[in-house]
């Protein structure tokens, strides 16, 4: 049987499941709520899926700020496209910055279950190392996107850039986004830009992003659900889709 259709019972989660089998994925909730109700988009089936992703990530990724983790946009995508995905996000982490738990991307990069082989790996963010001295980024990108390469060689490796928490678009997130653009097309990678992609623009931050205090100028629930569709979208535009078809 191809990989791609292989189930990834220990490893992964089946996104279509109700949310108290979302709850059991690898991402700990870490006083976050998680015992919402958020399912699945309709028919949408975890019997069988048809890949496996892994969504590697900063805050955005683990899901702050929705009602529910598991309603965050990595686990949104996952169901949408009917994968068994895995979250990986950590507040406050970054290629340069230690996060809640004092991970930083290289580190916690470093503790992935090797046995999990995902046919696809995003790796997003991160808009936590804008105070940190970018002349550092591209050597420690590098060593993270490598490391993934060589801990799943068989997968398909994106790069999902920072998009920004607050307008205007700050310089040094855009510069971070200008570093690895530039970084991923050197490493032959697929890159996904929110910034220059306007993912989030005054039109709709109101409804992406909620600024109040709790909500930490990170994505709402309805902001979780947008930056789905967007990812989704441009998974299906890149080379991803043909390296899972190969697989068939």
């Amino acid at each position: 049987m191809p990989r791609f259709l292989r189930r990834l019972a220990a490893a992964s989660c089946a996104v279509g499941l109700a949310t108290a089998a979302l709850a059991s994925c690898a991402t700990e909730s870490h006083g976050v709520d998680v015992s919402g109700d958020w399912v699945a988009q309709p028919g949408v089936s975890a019997v069988e899926p048809e890949a496996s992703l892994l969504v590697f990530g900063d805050s955005w990724t683990f899901g702050l700020a929705s009602t529910t983790v598991t309603g965050g946009y990595a686990y949104r995508t996952g169901a949408i496209l009917g994968w068994a995905t895995t979250v990986n996000g950590e507040n406050g982490s970054g290629y340069l910055r230690g996060g809640e738990y004092g991970g930083f991307y290289g580190t916690r990069v470093a503790e992935l279950d090797p046995d999990l082989d995902p046919d696809v790996v995003v790796i997003q963010g991160s808009i936590n190392d804008r105070a940190q001295p970018l002349s550092a980024l591209p050597r420690a990108a590098r060593a993270v996107w490598r490391a993934v390469e060589a801990t799943y060689p068989d997968a398909e490796l994106v790069i999902l850039g920072p998009a920004p928490s607050m307008l205007p678009v700050d310089e040094s997130i855009e510069s971070i986004d200008d570093v690895l653009a530039e970084l991923a097309a050197e490493e032959g990678l697929s890159y996904i830009s929110p910034i220059d992609d306007e993912w989030i623009t005054t039109s709709n931050y109101d409804t992406v992003i909620d600024a109040s205090a709790s909500g930490y100028n990170h994505p709402s629930d309805d902001g979780h659900a947008y930056l789905a569709e967007k990812l989704v979208s441009e998974l299906q535009d890149t080379d991803t889709a043909a390296h899972i078809s190969a697989r068939k």
